[in-house]
């Protein structure tokens, strides 16, 4: 190619693939100017016309505006500068995508209930900061007063959940129903009543009294029936009740019927409820951490399982 070759707007277009109309709006806004003109009043361009606008079309491919790819033409910014610029908002426009991309999929599971699409969409175009302004407000109105235990607060502020900027559909709809959860004031006071026996650690009577052995068995089994996706109130969950309730019974030396049933369901509920248990479950799926099966939460099934077969 002769860099003293000039050519028309036909050849270029054939050269770059772009139409013989864009050429020509190009050249008309000056991003492209011809080079001369022919004896008839054609434009015609030089080899550096055509290379800025093979590089004109790369940079509006790449979703560049004009003014923008002028000035990189002109040497005022470098493509490299443009480029990381432009990297950048791209980032930020992904990261949007896919926070919609999981709010239709948690949408398509919610239904057609206005109500609730319009709740999930205005949760989950929180800000970062709204969003953990949310859970302050929660745990300042739960705990904001001068008789709160520190420990217990600083629990709660420690797992404190973020939605991360590409959430799964999981954790959208967890953060929707942790945004609800946290804002109903019946979930605060049970929050607050187990919040402190939590963050000290402090053993159930029954558990102290039971002795560890059989407590870690209780949490084994249990944890392997959750695992195995058994239903504390269907048959599949009898088998490993009835044999926790025995062994029970033979510790504290009593019959193994409905009023011991009775009596354990009550002793574990005492320090588990069953909405803050699903608080801390929620809380694990949006901030995304894995699940420690020593920390899944065994006794709302087991409470389940001993209030059903209590009233079969």
């Amino acid at each position: 190619m002769d860099v003293t070759t000039l050519y028309s707007i036909g050849e270029l277009s054939r050269r770059t693939g772009l139409s013989v109309r864009t050429i020509r709006f190009y050249s008309d806004s000056g991003v492209v100017a011809p080079t001369t003109r022919s004896p008839a009043g054609y434009r015609l361009y030089d080899l550096n016309a055509l290379l800025r606008l093979e590089l004109l079309r790369t940079l509006r491919e790449l979703g560049m505006d004009l003014p923008t790819i002028q000035r990189v033409l002109d040497c005022e910014l470098s493509v490299a500068e443009v480029a990381a610029a432009h990297a950048d908002a791209m980032d930020v426009q992904i990261r949007m995508l896919q926070l919609r991309r999981s709010v239709l999929r948690v949408v398509a599971g919610y239904g057609s209930d206005p109500k609730e699409i319009k709740l999930v969409h205005r949760l989950t175009q929180l800000s970062g900061e709204e969003r953990r302004r949310l859970i302050d407000d929660f745990v300042d109105g739960t705990f904001g007063n001068v008789d709160a235990d520190p420990a217990a607060v600083a629990m709660v502020r420690a797992a404190t959940p973020d939605l991360p900027d590409d959430p799964s559909s999981e954790q959208v709809a967890a953060w929707v129903e942790l945004a609800e959860l946290v804002d109903d004031e019946d979930f605060r006071a049970r929050m607050r009543r187990t919040a402190a026996r939590q963050a000290a650690g402090r053993l159930l009577d029954i558990e102290r009294d039971a002795g560890e052995g059989l407590m870690e068995f209780t949490r084994q089994r249990v944890a392997e029936a959750m695992e195995s996706g058994i239903d504390p109130v269907s048959d599949g969950g009898a088998p490993v009740i009835d044999d926790l309730v025995h062994r029970f019974a033979e510790v504290f030396a009593r019959i193994p019927d409905t009023g011991f049933r009775d009596w354990m369901a009550q002793q574990f509920e005492e320090a588990h409820d069953l909405r803050v248990d699903r608080y801390w479950r929620l809380v694990w799926i949006v901030n995304g951490w894995q699940v420690v099966p020593n920390l899944i939460p065994v006794y709302p099934w087991l409470i389940q399982a001993l209030r059903n077969d209590r009233a079969a």
